[in-house]
């Protein structure tokens, strides 16, 4: 019977998970069905807008060449009509001397005559019609001015469809996810020269498959990329994985997106824990910050709450902490007493882990470490056997120690603006390194027994954590030189039970 409904079980998580991948199929259809009918709409409004820039540049350039035939029409016409009034002029005078010379063939007079005839000659050599030319300035001829079309409407009957790029081919043995980076590099399936350039997407998922339609973040987008790698640098893995596809492009059209690639972008991701907080703690997600009120404020507000409509006064008995109430205590006591105390909101029970801590700069005492979760609330971090940590105090003058189990091992080196804290659960090692350079400051050496909590201290200044980071390449490469030699930390090292 048990076996049985094993059996049934199974079946049934199987069926679930296929109904669940095929929902969501049905979803990519549905999406790509949407898609298909606005990108339709674009590319038709694409063409429209191309056409009509073809149209506006051909209406130029006949305008252009119509306005070039008016000109050359009119300068023409100008050297025609200048012709005709000159031609006209000298015909007009050379008739009027003809007419001359007739009536002077009937002078009888010799004297009278001879005079005539040498006026008939001095204006026959100053007559124009003797000077003019009687050749057109110009042709009739406008052939100069003919267009052929035949080249260009030959290409135009050609215009077709740009060929689409085709999809690239990311390779997941070529990316590489190291130092909160990620380098994604793709090839095109076969060799295409009109490629201009290429387009990045990506996003971040908690879903190891395929991504999904719904219940995602949006894909954010990289253009431009003229290569066929590209590393996105500087990211915070706050979630388990990264969803990547790409698409080629050329200088008119996209491609299709290359199928997409998941790559695991796994890291320690946490906040600070303001329910187990010392009072004189102000607390958000990941900044810890000395409060001097002590959170009387609050204190006193909740108080308020609890007595109001209630006579009479608060027995003097009552504590501030067992005045709290239960939302604000939480699920364990808050830090009290000098225990300027806060936790980790997230436990770490195997795997190696880094953070890192930012003091401020007026910051007077603090400590970053890690404890297991039965700390008191009266206990100090580094003065119990279930906590480790590096304590920097700068009142009065710096002094930097590492603390453990109420011994300490002052470190001889300049604290640095950023720590960083590397945490080996699994292999017992707990180190401290410069964020900056990650030159190791020191090393823990011992057995963790039980879930650790990251743990923070601080007095008269403010710290801010930053998470969701992986293990340094640097900090890997030092922690197996490092685990080649002797302990740094024997003094403190010891087997916490």
């Amino acid at each position: 019977m048990e076996a049985q409904k094993e059996a049934l079980q199974r079946i049934i998580s199987t069926l679930a998970n296929k109904n669940d991948e095929i929902q969501n199929f049905i979803d990519t259809l549905n999406h790509t069905l949407k898609g298909v009918q606005a990108n339709s709409s674009n590319v038709i409004a694409e063409l429209d807008e191309e056409f009509d820039g073809l149209y506006s540049i051909l209406d130029e350039m006949k305008e252009s060449m119509t306005n070039s035939i008016k000109q050359e029409q009119a300068h023409k016409s100008q050297e025609l009509q200048n012709q005709l009034s000159q031609c006209s002029n000298a015909l007009e005078n050379s008739e009027e001397l003809l007419e001359f010379a007739a009536r002077s063939l009937d002078i009888k007079d010799p004297e009278e005559f001879s005079k005539a005839a040498r006026q008939i000659k001095d204006r026959v050599t100053m007559a124009s019609a003797f000077r003019i030319s009687l050749k057109p300035k110009v042709s009739d001829n406008m052939t100069h001015l003919m267009v052929d079309f035949s080249q260009e409407r030959q290409m135009l009957q050609a215009l077709k469809f740009l060929p689409v790029p085709k999809a690239p081919e990311i390779d997941p043995v070529e990316c590489l996810v190291a130092d909160n980076a990620v380098t994604i590099v793709w090839r095109m399936p076969e060799e295409d020269n009109k490629i201009d350039h290429f387009v990045l997407e990506y996003r971040k998922t908690n879903f190891d498959g395929l991504p999904r339609v719904k219940d995602e973040t949006c894909w954010e987008l990289i253009d431009y990329i003229k290569g066929t790698e590209y590393t996105l640098s500087g990211l915070k893995f706050d979630s388990k994985y990264m969803n990547f596809r790409v698409r080629a492009c050329n200088k008119a059209v996209a491609g299709e997106y290359s199928d997409p690639v998941t790559l695991e972008t796994k890291a320690l991701v946490f906040n600070l824990d303001n329910t187990s907080s010392h009072l004189n703690l102000k607390v958000e997600d990941s900044y810890v910050e000395w409060d001097p009120t002590g959170g009387k404020g609050q204190e006193n507000k909740i108080k308020g709450k609890e007595n109001k409509g209630r006579s009479g006064t608060p027995s003097p008995k009552r504590t501030s902490v067992s005045s709290r109430s239960p939302s604000i205590r939480g699920s364990r006591d808050r830090f009290t007493g000098e225990s300027y105390t806060v936790l980790g909101d997230t436990a770490i029970e195997s795997g190696q882990h880094y953070w890192e801590v930012r003091a401020q700069k007026d910051c007077k005492s603090y400590s970053v470490g890690v404890a297991y979760k039965n700390l008191g609330k009266f206990d100090q971090l580094g003065k119990t056997n279930t906590s480790w940590c590096i304590h920097v105090n700068n009142w009065l003058q710096t002094t930097f120690a590492a603390k453990h189990n109420n011994k300490a091992k002052a470190l001889d080196m300049t604290v640095p603006d950023r720590i960083g804290v590397y945490c080996d659960f699994d292999g017992g090692q707990l180190s401290f390194y410069n964020a900056s350079s990650k030159q190791l400051l020191y090393t823990f050496k011992t057995k963790f027994t039980q879930p650790l909590l990251p743990g923070f201290m601080v007095w008269c200044g403010g710290l801010a954590l930053s998470t969701g980071l992986q293990v340094p390449s640097a900090v890997k490469m030092l922690q197996k030189s490092e685990n080649g030699l002797s302990g740094s930390a024997s003094s403190l090292t010891n087997v916490t039970q």
